[in-house]
């Protein structure tokens, strides 16, 4: 960060990732949130086999050698969870909605765990509780009076596979595939992406790959606050001498240097470990260019090298498409390679080399390469660069997205798409008796269109905060307003609850912390994490309130109201989710013996045929695609327009702000701020601390968002980074990857200027 003038809550930070900034950010969770004496013994079941799923990543579990399984921003969402704060109806009787809305986003979350189902009362302008039995039967009302396609079921990462499997089992009977999900915003690219490469949806390596591995490409992603327990992995990688490659436009902490809480001597001695071995500040959106230079310049060495470098008995045994891909490369200039990402040849060419040297090779990568409007064939190009030398099936070598909720991933895989498959809905029909709709239904972005295009009439939100989550807030905010039915399943309250429909029910359910007890006693969920490993989650503490219900049980009610001539025995199945994991596994691949299995210390790991070199494409083969030229729109990419990148601060996760800090950046107790290289401040006439202007540019699309603070940073210069979701209005609701529908988060257009004076 650059010398300058002093600006309030902006002050460098020096220690690294980890240590003992992360105990103490620790503490401080723990003293805020929860009983000191509960708290221990809570933190140290997260991730154990007889305890509950960390709610706050998806990064697999060791085999549970060392003496505890969370990190700070596990820590964070635990606590967070199972505080002893409490909102309770009377707090709902003496504020009004319209007064809650003036609260930010941290308050109020923090006021702590919902007791009582509610409902919006508008002649009060207040929620006030409402039976559990009566509640579900007006919804059931609500619904019957709709046409189907009218109806969206939001579904958030941090839903069980039980409860997913209910959702959608639900939403089908009720006749409509409308599955907006968080997978919709963040990794719809892998999604789509990687199938039409490998087969599968999902990344193709394990925990074992990285032990064996002998380099690493990190791209687009800070693990550190996203993902934090990977940075156990990459410790452990370093240490032992792996190359670790890092294409990212910020100068992210984690990423740099780290200290293990676990490693005794690195504590002692306030020691770090290097994490990249070499950073490349790629500019936003640069990617797919950098891909491409990397994978020209690997094409080159092989000629060079008389045919060694690329694994052409794999190619020719296992792949389509590489000549088209090949020549693609050849016709692709140097120069606009360059321009594109930023980056120079001779560094493209060094990484080139290195993955040249290595034997096996792990891809990891996150939304720094899926939020973009070319999202998708981004996620092609890393499974063109990893087939060229054979590095998917085998040890030590593949692809790795990384997800951010802690069960997106398994949400996917039992049911929850807006695009089911024939053979699944083939198999819903023959267990239950009723032909599912086949008609693709709605993802995130096109329910949030018919939303504000008014076709949309109900949104059901099976966690999650859906309108803040979402992009353009100037046309998501009041649309939410316009439906005549929303319901909202949660823990605590946040901003989309409060954008009231005609009706609007807030059902406050269990958490993963926390004992579910149903008719045959206590009752297990399970998730599957990010390199497909389904194990069994069990919470062990006391409901924050005796008026708490399941996510299942919540789901079954609305079932149930709405569908009164269902042959689903949802009240059974509710009693014993035994059943709902039967059911399940009748009518998903992969989950043989799902019961037995997840009985097991640590569950087991879902088919994934490309490790096995296995390719289940309509060809039978890995696919090579073209990603046709590097360059940017000129027309919109013009003089002076400068990248946008959304960003989470390192005390949130995902739409949950814990605090207003975010010290590896060395921004503490505000959030509205712009980072800025010092070139683009010049450029724009800006010094440190100014308080700016920002506009998105795109003819037609204009969003505004004022007054917020420049920051000189170190990111690649034409990039600028501003913190999710203050600055999700700056991104219009049609700017997304045609491909994939994503919402394109990461390459708004923008321009800057200094606010005038107030």
């Amino acid at each position: 960060m650059a010398d300058r003038r002093d600006v309030p809550g902006i002050r460098k930070y020096d220690a690294p990732a980890g240590g003992w900034g992360a105990l103490r950010a620790t503490a401080q969770a723990i003293h805020v949130q929860m009983e000191t004496l509960k708290a221990p013994i809570t933190l140290m079941r997260t991730n154990q086999p007889d305890g509950f799923d960390c709610p706050g990543c998806a990064w697999p579990d060791k085999e549970h050698k060392s003496t505890f399984q969370f990190c700070e921003n596990g820590a964070k969402a635990v606590t967070w969870e199972a505080t002893s704060k409490r909102v309770r109806p009377e707090f709902f009787a003496a504020n009004t909605v319209t007064s809650l809305r003036a609260m930010s986003d941290n308050a109020l979350e923090n006021m702590g765990r919902l007791t009582h189902p509610l409902a919006y009362d508008r002649d009060s302008d207040t929620f006030r509780a409402v039976a559990w039995d009566d509640a579900f039967r007006r919804i059931g009302e609500i619904l019957r009076g709709l046409a189907p396609e009218q109806v969206e079921f939001y579904t958030s990462g941090r839903a069980s596979n039980e409860a997913a499997y209910l959702y959608q089992l639900f939403a089908r009977e009720y006749g409509t595939n409308n599955f907006p999900d968080c997978s919709n915003m963040c990794h719809e690219a892998t999604s789509v992406g990687l199938p039409q490469s490998l087969g599968i949806g999902k990344g193709t390596v394990s925990l074992d790959d990285f032990e064996q591995c002998d380099l690493i490409l990190s791209i687009g992603h800070n693990p550190g606050t996203n993902h934090p327990r990977m940075m156990g992995t990459l410790h452990e990688a370093s240490r032992r001498g792996v190359p670790i490659i890092v294409f990212n436009p910020l100068k992210e902490r984690a990423l740099e240097r780290f200290a293990d809480p676990q490693d005794v001597v690195e504590m002692a001695t306030f020691g770090s470990t290097r994490i990249a071995s070499t950073y490349f500040q790629v500019r936003a959106g640069g990617d797919a260019a950098a891909l491409k230079g990397v994978a020209k310049a690997v094409l080159a060495l092989d000629a060079e090298r008389g045919g060694t470098v690329l694994d052409r008995e794999f190619i020719a045994a296992h792949t389509e498409g590489f000549e088209a891909f090949a020549a693609d490369l050849e016709q692709t200039a140097w120069p606009d390679i360059e321009r594109t990402s930023g980056l120079s040849r001779a560094q493209l060419e060094q990484v080139a080399e290195a993955y040249a040297k290595a034997k096996a090779t792990i891809v990891t990568y996150g939304m720094g390469i899926t939020q973009h409007n070319r999202g998708t064939g981004s996620v092609r190009l890393i499974a063109n660069l990893l087939l060229m030398r054979g590095n998917i099936g085998k040890p030590g070598a593949g692809i790795c997205p990384l997800r951010g909720h802690s069960n997106v991933q398994g949400n996917r895989t039992v049911g929850i798409t807006e695009k089911p498959g024939a053979p699944f809905l083939d198999k819903i029909e023959r267990v239950f008796g009723f032909r599912p709709p086949a008609a693709h239904g709605h993802d995130a972005v096109a329910a949030m269109q018919a939303m504000v295009a008014g076709t949309a009439k109900a949104l059901l939100c099976l966690g999650g905060n859906f309108a803040v989550a979402m992009p353009d807030s100037d046309q998501s905010f009041p649309a939410m307003r316009q439906l005549d039915l929303s319901v909202h399943v949660a823990t605590k309250l946040n901003r989309s609850h409060l954008l009231v429909a005609k009706e609007t029910f807030v059902f406050p359910c269990l958490g993963r912390t926390e004992l579910d007890i149903q008719a045959t006693g206590r009752q297990s969920i399970t998730v599957e994490d990010s390199m497909s490993m389904v194990h069994a989650s069990v919470g062990k503490l006391a409901p924050a309130s005796e008026h708490l219900l399941s996510e299942p049980a919540i789901v079954a009610g609305m079932a149930k109201a709405t569908l009164p001539h269902s042959r689903v025995p949802w009240m059974e199945l509710v009693a014993d989710y035994d059943r709902i994991r039967d059911l399940i596994e009748q009518t998903i691949p992969g989950f043989d013996d799902y019961n037995v299995r997840i009985r097991k210390p640590g569950g087991f790991r879902m088919p994934l045929p490309p490790t096995e070199r296995r390719w289940p494409t309509p060809t039978g083969k890995a696919m090579f695609s073209v990603y046709g030229g590097v360059a940017e729109d000129p027309k919109v990419f013009c003089d002076g327009v400068l990248r946008l990148v959304t960003l989470r601060s390192h005390d949130q996760y995902n739409t949950t702000i814990y605090a207003l800090d975010d010290r590896y950046r060395g921004v503490f107790g505000r959030r509205d701020v712009v980072f800025m290289n010092e070139a683009d401040l010049a450029a724009n006439g800006i010094e440190h601390g100014d308080l700016i202007d920002l506009q998105t540019a795109l003819p037609g699309r204009e969003r505004r968002l004022e007054r917020f603070t420049a920051v000189a940073y170190d990111i690649a210069p034409g990039s600028i980074g501003a913190y999710y979701p203050e600055a999700n209005v700056l991104v219009p609701l049609d700017f997304i990857d045609p491909e994939s529908g994503t919402p394109s988060y990461k390459s708004a257009p923008v321009r800057v200027r200094r606010s005038a004076a107030v």
